[in-house]
């Protein structure tokens, strides 16, 4: 059991706990949760003490192994597999001991515990590992040098989970995976045979993979039960019940505090006037749980153009060699929300590049002609100019526009007067995705197309970066492993696979079930107790989620038999048959084709909406 009693610690005079108190008995999977900066990572330094309480104390079982991705795997020779089997320092110790040992009861002593950890299973386990997070077996046997250092991090991320230490602390550790890698973390981290801690704002991690919710809020630990579903259904209750008191209580103070103001000096009144005061001492004040900071995104809406705005025709991508993808015939809509599906390495980033215009691909691409097109990308953020402030960043780009008005785009993105005028460098990982995501939307454009823009989103900013994109009024592409974002987002799926790019026609869940299926049986640890298996009822989000996307698949409709009809209207004008106009008559009936067929699927799509919310309302029933 991790024991955390009455601990406090400051920063430069700032306090980060005072007074907390938390206890997690062994086996919890523990989502730690806060606003950033409230002490989240510190709180992990603490408990592997790294840095010296003021007060108080955190106390694990004797001889209980710490572990955590503190940083990536250096460059060197030593393959990747090498390098995760000795992560496990007892067993590579014992390994080594064993080719040197003469004494035949050192011998002995050392294969009996070898037997006990399962020694000789290990290079299955680690390359198990190793596949879960994205490496195949020509990857596994190449020297950790021939990686950048995301890749290298993953292989730190193996390490630790093939070391299976008693206590397993994670800080972010989706940040630097695809959806695959970060839906195979979910299951092992569920079947982990020991106590896991992760810091995390990925939602669905925090309600598939753990148990318990760890609060971190002034100053103070809460430990719920549940994932972080139940745990914001729980702080919604507290902050209501809270609220009610807080508004009964203050009139009461406010009527004795009149009272006390207005008899204090008077001869007659002073007793009654003292004993106010006293029962208004006693009166404490109640101030509720402070709501999440209000994020927003405010993306520039784009004019409307004839579908498609996008489309491409045994088109073909690659990078100078063979074609990473080929055969793709793919069109895309101004009303499209599509997710891109498919393991590492197969192609979604490439696509995302053809899409935005940042390759070149052979083919057929028609593009709209007034199409604008935006692309956030996570190395974009690393590629920010340190040294000058987001203001600076906006005046680059828009050098006619006034000062005010960028600091007014800024504000829209949450990027207020303070950090308006600070270098990039000084900014959070937060406000530097803030800031690209600004620089990738200011030109309105009617495409546009993300690749992993939640990382070092905060929760709050996730939402807010949902509700944006829903009400967004140009297509959208992303490539993300927050199902969270793209169960809430995407209406269609694109799975990318072995150098193609078709439909799927499942849906996230399935695509979850698909990619789960074989692993979580063969490379997972072993669970203590398998969780019976229940009749799953759906939940108010996800009933919510389908309402949503039934309300937007009608505007879908009803904007397409808009643009149908003005279509018709236009057709139906006599002067478009003349000789001369022939041509001109055509492209308005190719238009009124393409409309026709886009209504043909959005009226398939209602449909489907329509059948999926039924099914979950007959569940939740």
């Amino acid at each position: 059991m991790l024991t955390i009693a009455d601990i406090s610690y400051s920063i430069e005079g700032r306090a980060l706990f005072s007074g907390a108190s938390a206890r997690i008995p062994s086996g919890h999977k523990v989502g730690l949760v806060g606003r950033n900066g409230t002490g989240k990572t510190t709180l992990f330094r603490l408990i592997r003490g790294e840095l010296a309480l003021e007060g108080g104390s955190i106390t694990l079982p004797a001889r209980a192994r710490i572990g955590g991705v503190a940083q990536e795997v250096p460059s060197s020779a030593t393959s990747l597999l090498d390098t995760v089997l000795a992560a496990d320092t007892e067993r590579a110790g014992l390994m080594a001991e064993a080719e040197t040992a003469i004494d035949p009861d050192r011998i002995a002593a050392i294969q009996t515990r070898l037997t006990d950890i399962d020694a000789w299973s290990a290079e299955g386990r680690a390359s198990a590992i190793l596949k879960g997070l994205g490496f195949d077996a020509d990857a596994q046997a190449r020297p950790c040098s021939d990686f950048s250092g995301g890749w290298r991090m993953r292989v730190a991320l193996a390490g630790v989970l093939f070391a299976q230490p008693d206590l397993l602390l994670l800080d972010e550790p989706t940040n630097y995976l695809d959806l695959e890698g970060a839906l195979w973390l979910e299951s092992y981290l569920a079947r982990y045979p020991h106590t896991v801690i992760i810091i995390s704002h990925d939602r669905g991690l925090l309600n598939r993979a753990v148990d318990h919710i760890l609060h971190l809020e002034d100053h103070k630990l809460a430990l719920f039960t549940g994932g972080y579903d139940s745990f914001a259904r729980i702080r919604a209750e507290q902050r209501a019940v809270l609220a009610a008191e807080a508004a009964k209580v203050a009139p009461q103070r406010a009527h004795m505090q009149k009272f006390v103001d207005r008899f204090r000096a008077k001869a007659s009144k002073a007793k009654q006037a003292q004993s106010r005061l006293k029962m208004l001492e006693k009166l404490q004040p109640i101030t509720p749980p402070a709501e999440a900071a209000r994020h927003v995104f405010t993306f520039p809406a784009p004019e409307e153009l004839s579908p498609p705005i996008l489309r491409l025709e045994e088109a073909a991508v690659g990078y100078g060699g063979p074609p990473v993808l080929r055969g793709l015939d793919l069109r895309v809509d101004q009303d499209d929300r599509i997710a891109l599906l498919g393991r590492n390495g197969e192609g979604k980033s490439t696509l995302s590049k053809l899409l935005a215009e940042k390759l070149a691909g052979t083919g057929t691409v028609t593009r709209a002609a007034k199409l604008r097109g935006g692309y956030f990308a996570q190395h974009q953020v690393d590629e920010l100019e340190l040294d000058e402030t987001p203001l600076q960043h906006l005046q680059r780009a828009r050098p006619e526009t006034a000062p005010p008005k960028l600091r007014a785009q800024l504000a829209g993105f949450g990027l207020l007067a303070a950090q308006a005028e600070t270098e990039v460098r000084r900014l959070s990982g937060g406000q530097k995705a803030r800031l690209s995501l600004l620089l990738a939307t200011l030109d309105a454009p009617h495409l546009l197309i993300l690749d992993e823009p939640t990382n070092h989103l905060d929760m709050e900013s996730r939402e807010a970066l949902v509700e944006a994109l829903s009400a967004y009024s140009g297509a959208v592409v992303l490539v993300s492993h927050d199902m969270h974002l793209l169960s809430l987002v995407a209406d269609r799926l694109w799975l990318v696979a072995g150098g193609r790019v078709t439909p799927y026609e499942g849906d996230l869940e399935s695509y979850r079930a698909m990619l789960l299926a074989p692993e979580a049986r063969q490379n997972a640890p072993t669970p203590r107790e398998t969780p019976r298996k229940v009749a799953r009822k759906a939940s108010r989000d996800e009933v919510s989620a389908l309402r949503s996307e039934l309300r937007k698949s009608e505007t879908r409709v009803e904007k397409l038999e808009q643009m149908r009809d003005k279509l018709a209207a236009k057709l139906a004008d006599t002067a478009l048959y003349d000789d001369a106009r022939a041509h001109e008559l055509q492209v308005w009936q190719a238009k009124y084709a393409e409309v026709m067929e886009a209504l043909d699927r959005a009226e398939a799509l209602w449909v489907k909406a329509q059948e999926a919310l039924d099914t979950a309302l007959d569940e939740a029933s």
